[in-house]
């Protein structure tokens, strides 16, 4: 992962950020993101991540309301954090991508995954679980392949300021329920992990 940083100027710095952010072209398949004010090039996701992202997306695809879409690669904006992530998973109303631009603002998104990678970890658990709770993200949902002990999944929910509570965590291999509107077990032994 590579970063680059911008002088922050109090009336325009979210401006730059988002120019910058849209002049900066990373290998095919890598993310480029800005993270606490930094915009970050992640490299393009393993066999595994995308293993598990689709897994997801299938079982969560039958139980969303028919105005309601998935999206693996719309930007989610966090002003307020110096944020605009590329989550592996976001789930929002269809209206929500009818605003100009490449990103929706993170208000609008009813729940986010992130799948943890080597390079992205640290950023998932904290800058942009954070980040996520301050735009109002009503769950978020972390896959967390590297997690030191063994891997896990956690729902985050009831956001308030820049923290959020755990509403249930497991290890790959238990079943995580999401509540309404998903109302859904997800069954995650057959996610791959660390290798």
């Amino acid at each position: 992962m590579s970063a680059l940083t911008v002088d922050h100027e109090p009336e325009n710095g979210w401006e730059t950020l988002l120019r910058l952010w849209e002049e900066t072209a990373g290998p095919e398949g890598s993310k480029v993101e800005i993270i606490a004010g930094i915009v970050t090039v992640s490299p393009a996701p393993a066999n595994r991540h995308n293993k598990i992202a689709w897994k997801l997306q299938r079982v969560l695809t039958g139980v969303l309301p028919e105005d309601w879409g998935m999206y693996r690669t719309v930007g989610v904006s966090v002003p307020s954090r110096s944020g605009l992530y590329i989550p592996d998973l976001v789930v929002a109303p269809e209206a929500a991508l009818d605003e100009p631009g490449d990103f929706i603002p993170g208000a609008a998104a009813e729940l986010i995954v992130e799948i943890t990678s080597p390079t992205n970890a640290c950023q998932d658990r904290i800058s942009k679980a954070a980040g996520y709770a301050r735009a109002g993200v009503p769950l978020y949902l972390l896959v967390d392949v590297w997690a030191p002990e063994a891997p896990t999944v956690t729902l985050f929910g009831e956001p308030r300021s820049d923290v959020y509570q755990v509403v249930q965590a497991v290890k790959f291999g238990e079943e995580i329920r999401l509540p309404k509107p998903f109302d859904l077990v997800v069954e995650t032994a057959e996610f791959p992990g660390k290798e």
